[in-house]
């Protein structure tokens, strides 16, 4: 059905779907970064309960290196404070992409309201 739209409308469904798709990529995104910032917390977390003269090691690759209380700590604080800026970023755009996504398909809406809607059928 869509070879039956105005060329405007056309051009307006195909950015829908790549905003669509965007959304879905960000929110992925967003997903893994909320995954890695709780594995860290918790991480962060069971360091209180460790000693700070304890031997550590850290994953580096495939290797597991001896590292310092204080540097993995450290460390960890660094990339907990990074992903949260992360997710902080990408709630952001989530929420960008929805507007644009919303407002396109207002746009479109009008557009086919003129026709009174028989082109499409159902409103998504």
């Amino acid at each position: 059905m869509q070879g039956n739209l105005p060329p405007e409308a056309q051009e307006k469904l195909e950015q829908l779907q790549d905003l669509q798709e965007k959304a879905q990529t960000v929110a992925a995104q967003k997903q893994q970064a909320e995954s890695q910032l709780s594995e860290a917390e918790t991480a962060l977390d069971a360091l209180d309960d460790i000693e700070s003269g304890t031997t550590m090691y850290r994953e580096v690759g495939e290797l597991l290196v001896e590292t310092e209380y204080d540097d993995a700590q450290d460390d960890l604080e660094e990339k907990v404070d990074d992903l949260e800026i992360r997710v902080e970023t990408l709630t952001k755009q989530e929420e960008r992409v929805q507007d644009q996504f919303d407002s396109l398909q207002e746009e479109l809406q009008n557009m086919l309201g003129g026709a009174g809607g028989a082109m499409g059928g159902p409103s998504a």
